[in-house]
């Protein structure tokens, strides 16, 4: 008997990073979907480019004091064009980019679960399965990071929150 892979379940574990005066977790919850655009680091972009429907991602709050994880998203569409890299009047716009092979992806992604507090930088240092994690190492800058289920496990027990 062969059984069918659920479509909703995750594929892989993200974080995306956003500063929260930009856009936050609750920017997130009010308007229900949005576009992930904006990234313009090929690793970043790659990441993107992985990411399927169904994933699920910790939604991170960077460039703020405390910086950590304000809750979890899930991917509703997976990578294709990122409209703004076409779009003259755009911070992000990218001349060099060509619509018939464009350079730059972005997601769809849509609120699953706030956190009920900031699950701070300083806590996930502490949490062995984030050790090896380049979020906790000094320099790291990628605004799209792979997580493992161990870590994406271990952040939801520390913030204690199940998914529903």
């Amino acid at each position: 008997m062969t059984t069918v892979p659920d479509p909703a379940a995750p594929h892989a574990f993200w974080l995306l990073k956003s500063e929260p005066d930009v856009f936050g977790f609750p920017d997130l919850l009010r308007v229900g979907r949005e576009p992930w655009n904006g990234v313009r680091n090929y690793q970043a972009r790659n990441n993107l480019r992985a990411m399927r429907a169904g994933d699920l991602a910790l939604f991170y709050h960077s460039n703020a004091k405390p910086a950590g994880v304000a809750g979890v998203a899930r991917v509703v569409r997976a990578a294709y064009p990122d409209d703004l890299q076409f779009d003259p009047g755009s911070a992000y716009h990218d001349p060099r980019s060509d619509p018939a092979e464009p350079r730059w992806s972005m997601v769809d992604v849509s609120p699953v679960l706030a956190f009920p507090a900031l699950l701070t930088l300083e806590r996930l240092r502490d949490l062995p399965a984030w050790q090896a994690s380049p979020l906790t190492q000094k320099g790291t800058r990628l605004s799209v990071l792979p997580v493992t289920a161990e870590q994406f496990t271990a952040a939801l027990a520390e913030a204690g929150v199940r998914l529903p």
